[in-house]
């Protein structure tokens, strides 16, 4: 069967349409919890759960997964064996032989379910991931749950708003989304949060206040308020925004990986625009789906920045790059020169 998205396994989910293979994955770890977990639950039924939805991870043998699957249904019409983040480049090309026999003597009784609640993959560049994946669609059903884009996202945080009892205007949902980020749980985290405040303070309604005070700002939207500071040469803020990110924990090549990420948007942005094009066309030059937010913010960045300033800057972020994975030297005292010769070369054009 060809790949569906998360709305096409909805259907198969309640059209009861539940044997055979399913493999659900993608970007998007909220769907892919929730989807698979209904369809386990569906699957499995209620009758004697203890043998009739068995449930196994990566560290499982297989003979054990097999030995499940080949079992019949204990009083009922079918059962359910689910795998939950099997690593298909940690297996052996045995081990991975056996897997695809396996799916091939399932009985119809059986439901399968490979499902990755945590364990990202690329499909396209892993041989071994393109075979699991074709041989999944040979055998069964494989279900893909992408990000959700912006219109997706601001429906989302609205009704998670409404379903715990409290308002949330269209201008506070865009603030949450620029501070939150884009992924689900963390969002729905957040709504609760929100929500609880404003009930517990007699209002209805989450306000632009209550975001800024109550709700931390993600990586990605800190590390582009730092990119928007360096080229703009404002030395205050990119210092105290790099203090923030390192109060957070956060790694530093993380923090690095990002940067150089918002960079690249800028360079991809600043072509088009000199090319005569909007900032949207430079989508084409990368994966933007669902994520034109970045290119958005990168033309906010990108005003007034010559090409030069920006091609300067990625020579200097894989310098700090090879020196972080290199170098002796303390990473934050890294980061601090790379910030300071940033701000130079943003100062040096202006000048």
């Amino acid at each position: 069967m060809p790949t569906v998205d998360e709305s096409g396994l909805r259907k198969r989910i309640g059209a009861g349409e539940l044997s055979g293979l399913f493999v659900v994955a993608g970007e998007e770890k909220y769907l892919v919890k929730r989807l698979a977990q209904q369809l386990i639950k569906r699957a499995a039924g209620d009758a004697f759960p203890e043998f009739n939805n068995q449930a196994f991870t990566n560290d499982s043998s297989l003979d054990s997964v097999g030995d499940a699957a080949q079992a019949l249904p204990f009083f009922a019409q079918r059962k359910c064996v689910s795998v939950a983040d099997f690593d298909v480049e940690a297996k052996s090309p045995q081990e991975l032989e056996k897997l695809y026999e396996l799916w091939e003597l399932a009985p119809e009784s059986t439901t399968l379910v490979f499902w990755y609640p945590t364990l990202d993959f690329d499909g396209k560049r892993s041989s071994k991931w393109r075979k699991f994946l074709k041989q999944a669609e040979e055998r069964g059903t494989v279900a893909l749950c992408a990000r959700r884009g912006q219109g997706d996202l601001l429906r989302f945080v609205a009704r998670e708003a409404e379903k715990a009892g409290c308002a949330l205007p269209r201008q506070a949902a865009q603030k949450l989304l620029e501070y939150a980020g884009q992924d689900l749980t963390t969002l729905q985290n957040e709504v609760e949060k929100l929500c609880a405040y404003a009930l517990g303070q007699g209002q209805g309604e989450i306000t632009l206040a209550m975001i800024e005070e109550l709700v931390a700002k993600s990586t990605e939207t800190t590390v582009f308020l730092l990119s928007g500071a360096l080229v703009a040469g404002n030395y205050e803020k990119a210092y105290t925004l790099l203090d923030a990110l390192f109060y957070q924990r956060e790694e530093p090549i993380a923090i690095l990986g990002a940067l150089a990420t918002s960079y690249v948007d800028m360079v991809r942005v600043r072509a088009a625009l000199e090319n005569g094009g909007t900032y949207g066309d430079a989508a084409q030059y990368g994966d933007y789906k669902g994520k034109d937010f970045r290119l958005k913010k990168a033309q906010q960045n990108v005003r007034g920045v010559p090409q030069q300033v920006l091609r300067e800057s990625l020579h200097l972020l894989l310098e700090a790059d090879m020196a972080l994975k290199g170098s002796r030297l303390e990473p934050r005292i890294i980061l601090d020169e790379l910030i300071a010769k940033l701000l130079l070369a943003a100062r040096r054009e202006r000048a």
